[in-house]
């Protein structure tokens, strides 16, 4: 089978079960900038400098490919969706986040005033999936505004996320620069 369907050539996309949406639909804006963010997670891994900061960052693209499945189904679906086995996005996955934000927040970790992204290649990175991350939340919202979300779950895990690369940012610049504590 060829990845060439010419099934999205009317501007329709496909969803879980079958489903056809326009492309622009809140639900495909939403798992679509998901998408994007797991790809701005990808690059910061590939640019990390210590191994807590790239795996972790796996981990969470991981979950990420969770969430854009939930993303994938429309609200009638998702008993369905459960049937067959997924997961959907847990407190649990919440709270793995929330445990590395105080893991971080325990560190000698210099975040005076407003950050300006760019002090290293790896801090740079992970400022861009941030924002990458919060246009994410901010689609899902549109979705919940619609009453198109049913597990608002998705909404803080990934605000949680924001603030975790935030922190994760921050981190890398204090390790390459330790006298601006």
């Amino acid at each position: 089978m060829s990845i060439v369907t010419k099934t999205g050539d009317s501007g329709m996309t496909g969803l879980m079960y079958g489903r056809r949406v326009p492309k622009n639909h809140p639900r495909v804006e939403a798992y679509g900038t998901v998408d994007e963010l797991n790809t701005a997670l990808g690059m910061a891994r590939a640019r990390a400098t210590e191994s807590f900061v790239s795996e972790n960052l796996f981990l969470i693209q991981k979950d990420l490919v969770t969430l854009m499945g939930e993303l994938c189904v429309q609200p009638e679906d998702l008993p369905r969706y459960a049937k067959d086995g997924y997961s959907p996005v847990t407190p649990e996955m919440t709270a793995k986040l929330e445990k590395l934000v105080k893991e971080i927040e325990s560190q000698n970790v210099s975040f005076k005033g407003w950050a300006t992204p760019g002090a290293t290649e790896n801090s740079a990175a992970l400022d861009a999936a941030r924002t990458v991350c919060r246009r994410a939340e901010r689609r899902v919202c549109d979705l919940q505004e619609s009453g198109e979300l049913k597990n608002a779950g998705i909404i803080i895990f990934l605000n949680r996320l924001s603030d975790l690369l935030w922190l994760f940012a921050r981190r890398a610049e204090t390790k390459s620069h330790p006298e601006k504590k």
